[in-house]
């Protein structure tokens, strides 16, 4: 138990209305002093209502005390949001993957969008001069890429869970399919409790990494060639025998995947049946077929990746004579596309085996001659850093979660030299506004320059993860 929380079970039926919603889904109210019906020592604080939408009148059930504020789940909805939505999975409440179903599609981009504005006002001080309209796409089997928990679930002999944990718990949801993965994937969910309850390693194999890539041939009227590809990596921390191989064998051939096996470290991950195959996804609009394995990062939303990717390159306003920097490039999402366009792209990636399948991809698409690729740390980046990569009039940054705080300020070191080497135009993708608002005040408040538009990027439905996408602008 943490310091200063009370393990509590409060039913509260005075109701209460719901003034606004957390990342985490869950309902915001306020009880007011000397409310009717509140219980004791709990008048006046913020309680976080757990299954409640805004504008909603509810009862609830303290669930959790601290000094500060109270977490609860809804007991009785009295009126319902307006917004609210049936959830789809029956899995909702249980598992911790979608936490938002219960809400609207529209709502839930709104509420994203707001979370954009307001990092950007209060952490940055910043309002962009134009919002841009949020992008939306499929908002069911859209996963392409998971990783599934498998648990032998020893308080019920013989039963094996495979799926996603539950809400802030270490236990795996009893689940047997869901919803954001494609449905082919999602109806694998019970054959695979059962393969891996029939292996002898049943209790040393943790976790299934699903990969899900385009038709080898999306046009052939062969049913093998049109549909997706699919590659299972299991996690076995033992090695298999001859029977666990056969079952695997015969699961791929009746299920057509392809397995993979992972022994040790993310570097030992490697086809085991069948021996060849290929992963990819396509960029139509750039004539762009992207190979990928099973460990490599992509973005698991393949359409909405394509409208990100085209929208992003249409916003960088890349003329044929351009120089392009792509910095976080990873296997070439965007260094490729932009290499259509630009006369030149120099893609940079802090991992040597994700720039070498850029490299292998640039050649596979046609593209060494307009695409080149280098290994560097954008953690640990200094003016003679940039330096080294060469003037370049726009730069499109991809970061992970962390942001690009030490490129920022090593941008705001060359502003204040009048640097040559600052970009005209850069275009940040984020997956996490907070991180993008720290990289904003400093691009803006201290690098020369303006925050000219933003908007949000509906890559995850139903979850609480805000992608988005920044313009800056060098000012004159």
């Amino acid at each position: 138990m943490r310091r200063g929380e009370k393990p509590v079970n409060i039913e509260v039926t005075e109701p209460i209305r719901v003034e606004s919603l957390d990342l985490d889904a869950q309902g915001i109210a306020r009880m007011a002093p000397n409310e009717e019906g509140a219980a004791e020592g709990h008048s006046g604080k913020v309680i976080f209502i757990q299954g409640a939408l805004p504008t909603e009148l509810v009862t609830y059930t303290i669930t959790r005390d601290k000094a500060r504020f109270s977490k609860a789940k809804v007991l009785d909805i009295l009126k319902p949001a307006v917004f609210r939505a049936e959830p789809k999975c029956k899995a909702f409440g249980v598992c911790g993957g979608c936490t938002m179903q219960h809400l609207d599609i529209r709502a839930q981009v709104a509420m994203k969008q707001r979370v954009l504005e307001d990092d950007l006002q209060h952490l940055a001080k910043l309002k962009p001069q134009e919002i841009l309209r949020p992008m939306g796409g499929p908002t069911w089997e859209y996963r392409h890429r998971a990783r599934l928990s498998a648990v032998n679930r020893s308080i019920k002999k013989g039963t094996v869970l495979i799926g996603f944990h539950e809400g802030k718990s270490g236990y795996v949801a009893d689940m047997t399919a869901c919803e954001i993965l494609p449905k082919h994937v999602s109806n694998l969910l019970p054959q695979l409790r059962t393969l891996v309850n029939g292996l002898s390693i049943v209790d040393r194999m943790p976790q299934i990494e699903v990969a899900v890539g385009e038709p080898e041939d999306p046009n052939s009227l062969d049913p093998k060639k049109a549909r997706p590809v699919t590659a299972l990596v299991f996690r076995n921390l033992k090695p298999l025998t001859q029977d666990d191989e056969q079952l695997l064998r015969s699961f791929a051939d009746e299920h057509q995947v392809w397995i993979w096996l992972q022994p040790k470290g993310i570097e030992t991950v490697a086809p085991f049946y069948p021996e060849t195959g290929k992963l990819c996804y396509r960029l139509p609009e750039f004539e762009i077929e992207m190979p990928f394995m099973p460990a490599d990062f992509t973005q698991v939303n393949h359409l909405m990746n394509r409208a990100l990717v085209s929208k992003a390159i249409r916003l960088l306003e890349v003329n044929p004579s351009d120089r392009v920097l792509d910095l976080f490039c990873g296997i070439g999402n965007f260094t490729l596309p932009l290499a259509r366009k630009a006369k030149t792209v120099l893609g940079i990636e802090g991992l040597e085996t994700l720039t070498t399948r850029a490299k292998a991809n640039a050649v596979h698409n046609g593209l060494a001659d307009k695409a080149s690729f280098m290994r560097s740390d954008l953690f640990e980046v200094t003016p003679d850093t940039i330096a080294s990569w060469g003037k370049a009039e726009r730069w499109l940054m991809d970061p992970p979660r962390e942001g690009a705080m030490e490129i920022c300020k090593a941008l705001a070191e060359l502003h204040e030299e009048d640097n040559l080497l600052l970009p005209q135009r850069i275009v940040y993708v984020s997956c996490n506004p907070k991180t993008l608002a720290r990289d904003a005040e400093i691009l803006c408040h201290q690098a020369g320059y303006t925050l000219q538009s933003a908007g949000v990027v509906n890559m995850f439905p139903h979850t609480s993860h805000v992608e988005s996408m920044a313009v800056f602008d060098r000012s004159e």
